[in-house]
């Protein structure tokens, strides 16, 4: 999570009620989509996940990835994402995703999921250069957020002036926490990384919506090997022949 100390707070204490959103009876038939989609698109890639939380995205994603490298600030949820089964390597990692520093890693794929609306819209300027830096050979990058359902959706409480949008959550504990929760449409996250990215897909479900793209080779560091360069081209082909939802 972000270093909004009061969004890190407030998913630190929510740490073992967060799955329960995942068992809305209305969601069910787009988080079978997503799992789908998720486990075709990593298939192979050694992947860098950021505000990973208790790793339920991790779990689904690691039945094909080949390895995972999965962050988050919270030292609570990372606990929770430790004690699960992975189909693959997966490695946690202590991480703020707005501070990434340049990794040794070699990754091929990006993921996070339910981040980029936690983003203010003047951050993600500055945060998508620092988290593409994180790939090689003109990586993949996938997002994935909610859409606002009105009955779905925890209402909305307010705007501020540069149109970021606020909810207010109740906790188990009884507290309420007041955070940022932004509900980007396709155009915007279009132009957001159309400086970066090249075959740009949409899907959108009633739910949720995904994003994927491939880096710009010249706009990331160089291939490393060319074995790893012939993978994302295997790989990318792959996507390409994919039919999206």
């Amino acid at each position: 999570m972000p270093s909004n100390l009061a969004l890190v707070d407030y998913y630190a204490k929510r740490a073992n009620e967060y799955e329960r959103i995942y068992t809305k009876p209305e969601r069910q038939a787009d988080l079978a989509a997503l799992k789908e989609v998720l486990c075709k698109t990593f298939a192979g890639h050694d992947v860098l996940e950021i505000a990973c939380g208790t790793g339920y995205w991790t779990q689904i994603i690691s039945q094909t990835a080949k390895s995972i490298v999965a962050t988050d600030i919270n030292e609570e949820v990372l606990e929770i994402a430790k004690a699960k089964s992975y189909g693959c390597d997966v490695r946690f990692q202590r991480a703020n995703a707005l501070d990434l520093k340049n990794s040794r890693e070699t990754f091929s794929a990006g993921f996070a999921a339910f981040w980029w609306s936690h983003l203010q819209k003047s951050e993600i300027g500055n945060f998508l250069p620092s988290f593409h830096h994180q790939f090689t050979c003109g990586g993949l990058v996938v997002f994935m957020d909610n859409k606002f359902v009105a009955g779905s959706s925890t209402p909305i409480n307010r705007s501020d002036s540069e149109g970021n949008t606020y909810q207010l959550r109740r906790l188990d504990d009884g507290s309420l926490h007041e955070i940022l929760k932004n509900f980007p449409s396709e155009s915007e996250c279009r132009a957001a990384v159309s400086d970066w990215a090249t075959e740009i897909r949409w899907i959108e479900l009633p739910f949720y919506w995904l994003l994927t793209y491939w880096l710009k080779v010249s706009d990331n560091r160089s291939c490393p090997n060319l074995a790893s360069g012939a993978r994302l081209v295997s790989s990318r082909s792959a996507w390409r022949a994919e039919k999206p939802l």
